[in-house]
């Protein structure tokens, strides 16, 4: 194998486990790292890859966590954020918060029409409804976008500290 590979598939194994762990140790309600790591995925993979490393991330954890009738609307809005990663074609930190600040919207959105489109709660199937939905769902609001800042600088800034630094010393290491 390639010592672009190895790096490569090392790469992507402990970015989708640190997401893994990241869900599964105590935390807020809606502080985690799917967001941000849909960003960077999208950022810095090719689309397949890209699309697929949340999706991976998300559905080991929710086996432990447990699915729920919105896992739908949940892994289609990091598979849409993913899509947004693409489009960031520097790392300015300018439009890291850009696009992080526009993922946690749109995760809202998507997320908690899904609460309400699924009947997960029992708001009314009208527009009031709705409107309740996403107001119930305003509280959990904050934490996103705090989380998706959070996660994003740190899969951006960490994977280059990383891959400039820790990577070459491993590779050296084990003689690849």
């Amino acid at each position: 194998m390639k010592k672009s590979h190895i790096q490569k598939l090392i790469s992507y194994t402990a970015i989708i486990f640190l997401a893994i762990i990241a869900r599964l140790i105590p935390h807020a309600p809606n502080f985690a790292p799917v967001g941000g790591l849909a960003l960077f995925s999208g950022s810095h993979f090719k689309k397949k890859i890209a699309l697929i490393i949340p999706l991976i991330a998300m559905f080991v954890s929710d086996i432990f966590l447990g699915f729920h009738k919105t896992v739908p609307y949940v892994y289609v809005s990091f598979i849409i954020i993913a899509l947004i990663g693409s489009m960031i074609k520097n790392n300015k930190w300018q439009s890291l918060i850009l696009a992080s600040l526009s993922s946690s919207v749109l995760f809202f959105l998507i997320t908690n029409f899904g609460v309400w489109a699924t009947g997960a709660m029992s708001y009314s199937r009208n527009l009031s409804g709705l409107m309740q939905s996403y107001t119930m769902g305003l509280p959990f609001f904050r934490n996103t976008i705090i989380s998706d800042l959070f996660y994003s600088f740190s899969f951006f800034y960490g994977y280059k500290f990383l891959s400039n630094f820790i990577f070459k010393k491993l590779l050296v290491k084990l003689h690849i």
